[in-house]
């Protein structure tokens, strides 16, 4: 793929546009960018999306500025990631910025305060779509062991006082356990 001043310039408008329109927070964004990146542009396939999208779920910070800067670095390096970085974060600077300066007059507007209840729903339906979509390519894929481990950690955390980060590193090592042993196992065919 070539790297010229318009692919940098898609990357950054993508990225930026992205964040711009999207209301209610990081996992709102995730299904945009898979259409924007996997089925409009198609610089990245689906199962590398989920990849992508697992590995910025697990990092600290933003789920959409971690994918973003994921993405970007994974399709231009590190200009790539910093394009993307910029552009996801930038809206949302701007955006507060021009609302702390009207807040005032925002804050006890009830069509605004509406507006915005009415948008929890729409948001909560999109994490619900986001969750659907993931389960469906975990389960298109048959793989077993992901399955049983997001089910048990749903169990664990909603039905338990069982510490999230204690759930997560126990997934953390069930999945690094049967990487090591899938590279293994590729290893070996490979001699």
């Amino acid at each position: 793929m070539k790297k010229d001043t318009s692919f940098y310039w898609t990357l950054f408008l993508s990225t930026f546009t992205l964040s711009a329109f999207t209301f209610g927070g990081g996992y709102v964004i995730v299904p945009l960018m898979q259409k924007r990146f996997v089925a409009e542009l198609k610089w990245i396939d689906e199962e590398e999306m989920l990849d992508l999208v697992a590995i910025a779920q697990s990092s600290p910070g933003p789920i959409a500025v971690n994918a973003s800067i994921i993405i970007g670095y994974r399709m231009a390096g590190i200009r790539g990631a910093l394009l993307s970085v910029i552009g996801t974060s930038l809206p949302p600077l701007i955006i507060i910025t021009i609302v702390s300066y009207f807040y005032l007059a925002f804050r006890d507007n009830p069509i605004v305060n509406a507006v915005l209840f009415g948008m929890q729903a729409g948001v909560a339906a999109v994490i619900v779509n986001v969750v659907i979509n993931m389960v469906k390519d975990i389960t298109k894929n048959k793989l077993i062991l992901p399955i049983v481990v997001m089910i048990l950690s749903f169990i664990a955390a909603a039905f338990t006082s069982i510490n999230i980060v204690v759930i997560l590193f126990i997934c953390g090592a069930i999945g690094a356990y049967t990487t090591h042993k899938e590279t293994q196992k590729t290893k070996g065919g490979l001699k």
